[in-house]
């Protein structure tokens, strides 16, 4: 089921660039502890944005990337100075909250992931969050609503700049969990069907982007996560009253 999840959550990333891993997060915090859910969300979505990125490379803004890299290696340094572990209620609680911030006002803000500072500010916060809360796409959209990017652009950088944000959570997560008997994560076949499944969702994803305006685009992706969310805050409330 897991695997099928990877494949349909891969290919929605694909389109949207962000709802297909608020969903497997989801997925994996139901089915493994939070720690393993973590390792292996970042794993997957190494590969599914990685591969995604490598698709539509051509459109990839590489000044945005070397800026966001930046902002990423001191959010790693920062979290190397702290211990985190949350519970399968907290994620889900911070699932459902990351959604809402696909409706602020973004044109009270002059954030712009094209200017240097502002994307070293990206890799900062956006990295952090995809740590606490396993995902980040809606704070990463807030810094590219004012960029002068095409759909295939945003997604592609996008896509490269989340494959930062996922090997530092790799390694928060991961690090402890080395030597363990029983670490929650799955069997290495797992991942070795995953990885064609992801890529292969990234390019199925590609082909339905190709089909869309930039203007549904836009609309489509914030009403998709606001659902995810609302979803999730329930699951979180139900772990939270339960006795």
């Amino acid at each position: 089921m897991l695997l099928l999840v990877v494949l349909v959550t891969a290919t929605i990333s694909g389109v949207f660039g962000m709802a297909g891993g608020l969903m497997l997060m989801g997925a994996l915090t139901l089915a493994m502890p939070v720690s393993a859910a973590m390792v292996t969300h970042g794993a997957v979505q190494f590969v599914s944005n990685g591969w995604r990125a490598v698709l539509h490379r051509q459109h990839i803004n590489w000044r945005i990337i070397v800026m966001y890299g930046a902002g990423s290696a001191i959010a790693a340094a920062i979290l190397l100075l702290v211990t985190y572990e949350p519970t399968k209620a907290w994620v889900f609680l911070l699932l459902g909250i990351v959604p809402g911030l696909a409706w602020i006002p973004k044109g009270r803000f002059n954030l712009d992931a094209a200017k240097p500072s502002h994307a070293i500010a990206c890799g900062l916060t956006v990295t952090g969050l995809n740590v606490v809360a396993g995902v980040s796409g809606p704070l990463l959209d807030v810094f590219f609503v004012r960029t002068a990017l095409t759909r295939h652009q945003i997604v592609a950088t996008k896509a490269a700049t989340q494959a930062f944000s996922h090997t530092v959570k790799m390694v928060f997560y991961g690090a402890p969990l080395l030597g363990l008997a029983n670490t929650g994560i799955p069997a290495w076949w797992f991942f070795a069907i995953a990885a064609p499944l992801a890529m292969i969702g990234a390019w199925l994803g590609g082909k339905v982007l190709d089909k869309m305006s930039d203007v549904n685009f836009l609309k489509w992706t914030k009403w998709i996560v606001t659902a995810i969310g609302v979803a999730y805050l329930t699951q979180a409330a139900m772990m939270f009253l339960q006795p």
